[in-house]
């Protein structure tokens, strides 16, 4: 399997009271696999806030997605666990619904620097679990979780791995593990998640973006990521001014509080959903809606009408 172009990392719509409204879920889905130059979709990610679901939560999550999806682009599922227990039976949950692939996010346990030797052995328990395709979700220094080159040289080794999602929020570490894609032995793509500097990673080489952010701007991420490919650099920088706009208030400290920033634009954009998100994350305050309905005029993505 080959993973490339715009895979957004797909958020999770909330009922007031925190459950998952499934309807929303499923049109969130609908218009993202409907957006030209997504290529696929991850569910079960970061951005919909995966830490608080239950493993019931995950199932059904994935559930949706598949059936929404319909076989038209591939489904990635990303796998959130504390250890090997839990990962081989969220893997095998996201077998059974149908996912295409497994993004495998780093146990909490494998925090502070733990023995790299730990981390790959869970990459080859996930992979001996299910025969599905992974993609290794590499994490910035700050995380204490980040893999280092021998480490990402060893899991790329693995026959199942098939491509990095790069958070390393490094852009000389994301050239070092562009490196290591490249040399792999084996096909392994490249799918950049530096979303606040996405020119600079796709210039130097990048087979596609996979973002939580994509969850908002897919098509202009699609219109970036297509621009660079074809080697238009103008119009790429063209496209790149508006989403640095959007990034620069998404992103902003506090970082974990960017899921409900997005949820809060694509309410603005018009999607049907409320913007809730799970405690310990809180809503927005009235002065950062402000910002972010300002920035997406900027952007010239905010239609007549919509909503506050």
């Amino acid at each position: 399997m080959k993973l490339s172009g715009v895979i957004p990392a797909c958020i999770l719509p909330m009922h007031p009271d925190g459950s998952i409204d499934e309807t929303a879920y499923a049109a969130h889905l609908e218009q993202l696999v409907s957006t030209p130059g997504v290529r696929g979709l991850t569910c079960n990610g970061h951005a919909a806030e995966v830490s608080t679901l239950s493993r019931e939560e995950r199932r059904r999550a994935v559930d949706i997605a598949v059936a929404t999806v319909a076989g038209r682009v591939p489904v990635i599922c990303g796998i959130h666990a504390r250890d090997h227990r839990e990962a081989a039976a969220y893997a095998g949950d996201a077998r059974a619904a149908g996912a295409d692939a497994l993004l495998v996010l780093p146990p909490d346990s494998l925090a502070h620097d733990a023995d790299p030797a730990a981390a790959l052995r869970h990459f080859e328990h996930v992979a001996s679990t299910v025969p599905l395709p992974l993609v290794a979700f590499v994490y910035p220094d700050f995380t204490g979780m980040q893999y280092g080159a021998q480490l990402l040289e060893r899991i790329c080794t693995l026959d199942a791995v098939v491509a990095i999602k790069e958070w390393s929020l490094d852009i000389r570490v994301y050239e070092r593990n562009l490196g290591i894609a490249r040399s792999a032995g084996h096909e392994v793509t490249m799918l950049s998640s530096f979303s606040t500097n996405l020119l600079p990673t796709l210039a130097l080489g990048a087979d596609g973006i996979l973002s939580g952010h994509g969850s908002v701007v897919a098509g202009l991420q699609a219109q970036l990521y297509e621009r660079v490919a074809a080697g238009d650099l103008a119009g790429a920088r063209e496209v790149y001014g508006p989403l640095q706009t959007l990034t620069a208030v998404v992103y902003r400290d506090p970082m974990p509080n960017m899921y409900a920033r997005m949820k809060e634009q694509l309410v603005m954009l018009g999607a049907e959903l409320t913007p809730t998100v799970r405690a310990p994350l809180v809503p927005v305050t009235e002065a950062e809606r402000a910002d972010l309905r300002r920035a997406l005029s900027e952007a010239g993505l905010l239609p007549a009408g919509a909503r506050s």
